[in-house]
């Protein structure tokens, strides 16, 4: 007497139909089965999680830490409970040939299925330890990985095609072959949309809400919708305009997120001084900057130490271009900087510099670079404007002028 059949004989005596001790038989069988398996699961994965924590804790290296950071213990403890429900299976569905084979099937799926977990898992916790060496930082790491992951995604989903259709794995690859050339000219549009679909999530490149910025589709606004084929952007000027999915890979854009997740905004936008207004600074203009309260202690300490410096190298200061001097374009300068960093509307613990570009056809530009706190569209304008409005009125103090092209009233005699 097989033991599989100890429950369907002793119905059968009790009087129970053959057919309904057969059922019978069959659920009490797999409750058993399913039991023990997540038992055994449950038992293994504890022996094993536990094994590798200890064993990470004495081991020098970091990879088997990374190992258990991407759950390959884990992942490779559900292969004997797997193992066990496979061997079982034919003794549960003994007389039932027909749910044997599907469920046969289900589990040598989920057998493709669980290898691709632990070998995704492996590969995640070899490319995080291969960006600790320092020869490999500079290696596009990432790419080699997702590479191999759809090569090992495409070749598991055969396999299952292959298991579920009952065709020899062989010679579904060699049909799927043939049939290669027909499928891409026909689906070309969709397997491109696929695949950049598949990358554009794997590397977090768009999601719904950012403000993304395309000129090759003219395209400025928020991302509102993300499909197979097209990508959806609702332009500031409320229009709708619709990319191609895979140009997200194929064309260069700007993503505004990491502006919108960092602390501010940046504010850079530069003035054009003309250069024949730029002069060194005499006592006397010295003497009336200091008024400018922002600036009066950095003028006396640097003064000071212009005047340390030219006494002790005996320079003649008949001639203001002898020695150390004071410029009224570096004095603008600090004045700039001091008065954005006093300002309520930028971010302190961000970059704040004034800087000089180099001089061209319409003079030396200055150049602001600094962030807002405030990163909302009318907020930011508001504040930069705020910052120029400040600036540009500040100009003539310095007896400095701003370069700007000549308008008609410039060419009119004024004696006419």
């Amino acid at each position: 007497m097989k033991i599989e059949h100890l429950l369907y004989d002793y119905l059968v005596e009790t009087g129970i139909s053959a057919a309904s001790a057969a059922y019978i038989n069959m659920f009490a069988l797999l409750t058993a089965v399913l039991i023990i398996a997540f038992l055994i699961d449950f038992i293994i994965r504890k022996i094993i999680v536990q094994l590798f924590t200890q064993f990470t804790v004495k081991s020098k290296t970091n990879f088997d830490d990374l190992l258990v950071k991407n759950k390959v213990p884990r992942n490779i403890a559900h292969i004997i409970p797997l193992i066990f429900t496979l061997e079982c299976t034919p003794l549960v569905f003994i007389d039932f040939q027909y749910i044997e084979n599907i469920i046969q099937k289900g589990l040598e799926i989920f057998t493709i299925v669980l290898t691709l977990w632990i070998v995704r898992s492996l590969l995640n916790a070899l490319k995080d330890y291969f960006k600790t060496l320092p020869r490999l930082k500079d290696k596009p790491i990432d790419s080699y990985i997702q590479v191999f992951m759809i090569f090992a995604w495409s070749f598991g989903f055969l396999s299952a095609f292959a298991i579920l259709t009952g065709i020899e794995f062989i010679k579904f690859i060699t049909t799927i072959g043939a049939a290669s050339a027909v499928i891409i000219l026909v689906f070309k549009d969709t397997i491109l949309g696929f695949v950049a679909s598949i990358q554009v999530s794997i590397n977090d490149m768009v999601r719904i809400g950012d403000w993304i910025t395309f000129e090759k589709f003219g395209a400025d606004g928020d991302v509102i919708e993300i499909n197979l084929s097209t990508v959806k952007v609702q332009n500031f000027d409320k229009t709708i305009t619709t990319i191609p999915t895979y140009s997200l890979i194929s064309d260069s854009f700007k993503n505004w997120r990491g502006m919108a997740d960092s602390n501010g905004r940046r504010l850079k936008r530069s003035l054009n001084i003309k250069l024949n207004s730029i002069h060194y600074l005499s006592e006397k203009e010295v003497s009336d900057f200091k008024k400018i309260q922002s600036i009066t202690a950095y003028l006396e300490t640097r003064q000071a130490d212009i005047d340390s410096y030219n006494k002790h190298q005996n320079i003649n200061k008949e001639l203001l271009l002898n020695g150390r001097n004071l410029t009224n374009i570096g004095v603008f300068r600090k004045y700039i900087e001091t008065y954005i960093e006093n300002h309520s509307g930028t971010n302190k613990e961000m970059m704040i510099m004034v800087r000089q570009l180099a001089p061209g056809t319409q003079g030396i530009p200055l150049e602001i670079y600094a962030f807002s706190n405030d990163k909302r569209w009318k907020n930011y304008e508001y504040i930069m404007s705020d910052i120029f409005d400040h600036i540009i009125a500040a100009v003539p103090y310095f007896n400095l002028e701003i370069f700007e092209l000549p308008s008609n009233t410039n060419f009119i005699n004024p004696k006419q």
